[in-house]
């Protein structure tokens, strides 16, 4: 990146771009100076991204994304405040890639973003991350029955990636075992079928739970089913929603950015995200997820920007000792640094 820290672009966009090129007003430039410094502190309390070790990196989609749900879930912002914080971060990152191409992939990453009224609609996937699985499978008191059936659900709602009727729809006869292979048989739409093959850290699961809960079970008995007067009975979405619902608002205490609104399709969009982020190609999680054409999935392509992000690192791996020597050269003197940067 041409050797030019972030510290070096904020002073250059707030001292000679907004204030010489654009002759931006004092209101504009003071409340873009408080959109990217709340942005800054969200950085630093909820991703642990001290301003010292603050890269160009950190100014993408996933990042200023989560930072608007903060805004509105957890300081109740409203959404006229959200759109002024996009816009300020959307035209210093439109500043830094003009100034250099290498940094145009995250501003274009960035545009995607609308206004905070069409949040919902700009083709970004609600998925959990790696982390939050962990948190959410930990909740279940898995000293009782139900708490180990309902881990056994999410664990498997995540596993195989079906749609909420799939998954409920499962029979014995729908799990197959060939030597140390455990396959599980999803009928979907169109009446077709696939077989999605489980983990061996996630068989154990399977065996544990179809003890406890299929100990004399025929193989038409449907996997995960409810008692009603002594009888099993297929499980409703609204019951797995509920309790989908229930342990995420546990897990929010923990996590303040976990969804609250959690539901089934997003476990299944998290399996998904979680394959593309390893590199599966887009063709084979089409057909993990029994989707007709490569157009369902391409969602996921541009629904995370980690993946930019790594490209970044990866790109100006060459800069380390120059960002290095910046953190040490300003290291007890963060107060300077942000008044170098138009910040203070």
């Amino acid at each position: 990146m041409k050797n030019k820290s972030v510290y070096q672009f904020l002073h250059d966009y707030f001292f000679e771009h907004l204030g010489i090129r654009k002759k931006a007003s004092v209101k504009t430039i003071k409340a873009y100076k408080q959109s990217i410094n709340e942005f800054r502190s969200y950085l630093r309390d909820y991703k642990k991204k001290s301003f010292l070790s603050l890269e160009l990196s950190d100014f993408n989609q996933d990042n200023v994304y989560d930072f608007l749900v903060y805004l509105r879930d957890i300081k109740g912002q409203k959404p006229s405040t959200l759109n002024l914080r996009l816009a300020a971060l959307k035209s210093f990152m439109r500043y830094c890639g003009d100034e250099d191409p290498e940094v145009t992939a995250l501003y274009i990453a960035l545009s995607k973003i609308q206004k905070f009224k069409d949040l919902e609609r700009n083709g970004r996937v609600e998925y959990l991350t790696e982390e939050q699985l962990k948190l959410l499978f930990e909740i279940p008191d898995t000293s009782t029955k139900l708490g180990r059936r309902d881990r056994f659900i999410m664990i498997m709602l995540y596993e195989t990636g079906a749609r909420i009727e799939e998954f409920l729809s499962i029979r014995l006869s729908d799990i197959y075992r060939r030597e140390n292979c455990v396959q599980v048989r999803l009928h979907g739409k169109g009446d077709k079928t696939r077989y999605i093959p489980l983990l061996d850290d996630v068989i154990p699961y399977l065996d544990h739970f179809l003890k406890e809960f299929h100990p004399d079970s025929t193989d038409r008995e449907f996997l995960i089913y409810t008692v009603h007067q002594d009888k099993h009975t297929k499980m409703t979405e609204g019951t797995v929603n509920h309790l989908l619902k229930k342990y995420a608002s546990v897990a929010a205490e923990t996590d303040p950015l976990f969804p609250k609104d959690l539901h089934c399709h997003t476990m299944r969009h998290s399996i998904a995200m979680a394959m593309y982020k390893k590199g599966v190609p887009l063709a084979y999680i089409k057909d993990f997820l029994g989707h007709a054409n490569l157009g369902s999935v391409s969602i996921y392509a541009h629904a995370d920007n980690e993946t930019v992000s790594k490209a970044l690192e990866a790109a100006n791996s060459d800069l380390e000792i120059h960002k290095d020597s910046a953190q040490q050269r300003w290291k007890g003197h963060e107060e300077e640094l942000l008044a170098f940067c138009g910040l203070a």
